[in-house]
């Protein structure tokens, strides 16, 4: 363990010094702090690359077990902690449990092998704030970016929080804070007071027209707060962190993440609620288009080879409850290399951009058209039999031959159905793409469809 440590941290410490040394990029790059519990140091240094890729200084150490993290936090501080999983270092959600409470409150990103969504479920009950497969390391630096930032704003609302419980003067400076939204209003939900910044989340020119529309109400009720609050101690009082949707005056809409408490008169008698509002609407947006990243190919825009997989794995939970079929079409492009070598790569990425068009228009909403790399493409086709399925093909292979654009394309397709051809995603894949390339080898390169 010390050898693996001592030489991460020589290395990284070295490129530090580097960047700092030609004073030309220092100011770009954030210092990073990483504990990694993990077994194998291929992994660790593969994560050490994808944050010197993302521009992070970073400064490594790393431990096998449980024990040896515990030792290590006591001696050192971590902005975080990756950790392997599944790992023998610790089996079943109390160890997890355990590591949680070590960490406290230190963010937790897990670097997992394939896992099911149940195996999910379990990292996320337990703590970890994100996770990311070992085949997409990539996605690294955005989660732990993701993790800090989210560790910063809680630091920021906790603050908020104590400041509005223990002082009314300092609840009047957060009041003007740009940064968050705060409001008063009585126990129906009127609006008695707001701050500008709330005034200009929600789209409207002053706190007065803010106060005369009332838009306080709705919050109220998003909440579940409307019940006989009067009657609850003031201890039973309060408002969670909480994400919610609030119409903007242009009826936009801004996501927003409240907190707050309830406040009493001078007779101990509930009054209203005093609520800090924090616009989440651009980050979520870009959580979002990351999601989509992850999950589509970058030059046709259909779902990638990762998505692929989930819906496979989906379909095939589903019509265990259902007792209904799906079919899958596995479609190779033909001649792609020739295309190519004669006429260049750009008209060959054109060319599969035309099959992913031909491929979304053949789809239904419930269908879901795939690029699993190179010239194959995959559809997946929910409550559909064979027949269908390979009426399906069909119409592909039409669509195809009519397209008046140069070159002419042509596809060969494999159709499967689960569960009469296979029971397992790989055992799909696999019959889907033994029946392709029987009818390669059954018929000339032209427009064509086969059945497992």
């Amino acid at each position: 363990m010390a050898s693996i440590s001592r030489l991460g941290q020589t290395e990284i410490q070295s490129n530090r010094t580097n960047v700092r040394t030609d004073g030309t990029a220092s100011h770009r790059r954030r210092p990073l702090h990483v504990l990694f519990i993990h077994r194998e140091a291929d992994a660790v240094d593969a994560c050490l690359q994808e944050l010197e890729k993302a521009q992070f200084i970073v400064g490594a150490d790393v431990v096998l077990t449980l024990a040896q993290c515990t030792k290590q936090l006591r001696l050192q501080s971590y902005d975080v902690v990756v950790a392997e999983y599944p790992s023998p270092s610790w089996k079943g959600s109390q160890a997890l449990q355990l590591l949680q409470q070590t960490l406290q409150d230190i963010p937790l990103v897990f670097v997992t092998t394939a896992m099911g969504s149940k195996s999910l479920a379990e990292l996320i009950s337990c703590g970890a704030f994100d996770y990311v497969e070992q085949e997409h390391l990539a996605q690294l630096p955005m989660a732990i970016r993701r993790a800090l930032n989210e560790r910063g704003l809680r630091a920021e609302l906790e603050a908020a929080g104590k400041a509005l419980r223990h002082s009314q003067s300092l609840y009047r400076a957060l009041a003007d804070n740009p940064t968050y939204g705060i409001c008063r209003c009585d126990a129906e939900g009127k609006f008695l007071d707001v701050n500008q910044a709330l005034v200009t989340m929600l789209g409207y020119a002053t706190g007065d027209e803010l106060l005369v529309a009332n838009r306080a109400f709705e919050v109220v009720l998003d909440l579940g707060q409307q019940a006989p609050l009067a009657t609850r101690s003031r201890e039973a009082i309060r408002i969670e962190p909480v994400e919610i949707e609030w119409n903007r005056k242009n009826r936009t809409v801004l996501k927003a993440r409240l907190s707050g408490r309830g406040v009493y008169d001078e007779h101990g008698d509930f009054a209203g609620y005093e609520i800090i509002v924090v616009d989440v609407t651009e980050q979520r947006a870009l959580e979002d288009h990351l999601r989509r990243q992850a999950s589509s190919d970058s030059l046709t825009g259909l779902a990638n080879h990762r998505r692929l997989f989930e819906v496979l794995h989906a379909e095939i939970c589903r019509s265990k409850r259902t007792e209904r079929e799906f079919s899958l079409l596995l479609l190779d492009l033909d001649a792609l290399k020739e295309i190519n070598d004669r006429f260049g790569h750009l008209t060959g990425d054109r060319a599969l951009c035309r099959l992913a068009q031909v491929l979304t228009d053949c789809c239904r909403s419930i269908d879901t058209a795939a690029r699993q790399g190179g010239d194959e493409f995959a559809l997946v086709l929910p409550e559909t039999g064979a027949a269908a399925a390979t009426l399906v093909a069909r119409r592909i292979c039409g669509l195809l031959a009519k397209d008046t654009e140069e070159p002419a394309l042509s596809v060969s397709v494999g159709v499967a159905s689960y569960p009469k051809d296979a029971d397992t995603v790989g055992t799909l894949l696999f019959a889907a793409d033994r029946a392709l390339y029987a009818m390669k080898d059954k018929q000339p390169r032209i427009a064509r469809a086969g059945h497992a």
